[in-house]
């Protein structure tokens, strides 16, 4: 069974095409550590069942998911119609 966790930063790449934006996503576990994976990190552990992700911004919860565009994988919340916006407008990562 998948763990949940939720994401509450990013670190951003150089790169301005927001479907390669994000390089790492972050949090705080439910013991007050500090933990980052990077894109390709989350994206195989969506994918293989060992983890589901999510937001919370202004009280609204938001499913993270892994979706394709011309072959590239990328996280986006089910908010989220095409682009990762939700998760662009997290604050970076310590």
């Amino acid at each position: 069974m998948a763990t949940r966790h939720q994401i509450g930063c990013i670190n951003k790449n150089n790169r301005s095409d927001p479907y390669t934006r994000i390089a790492r996503v972050g949090g705080v576990s439910t013991k007050g550590e500090r933990w980052s994976l990077t894109l390709d990190e989350a994206i195989k552990g969506i994918e293989s069942g060992q983890w589901e992700f999510y937001t919370q911004v202004g009280g609204h919860v938001r499913n993270v998911q892994v979706v394709s565009r011309n072959g590239t994988k990328y996280l986006r919340t089910d908010a989220d119609r095409d682009t990762p916006d939700n998760l662009l407008s997290l604050p970076e990562c310590p």
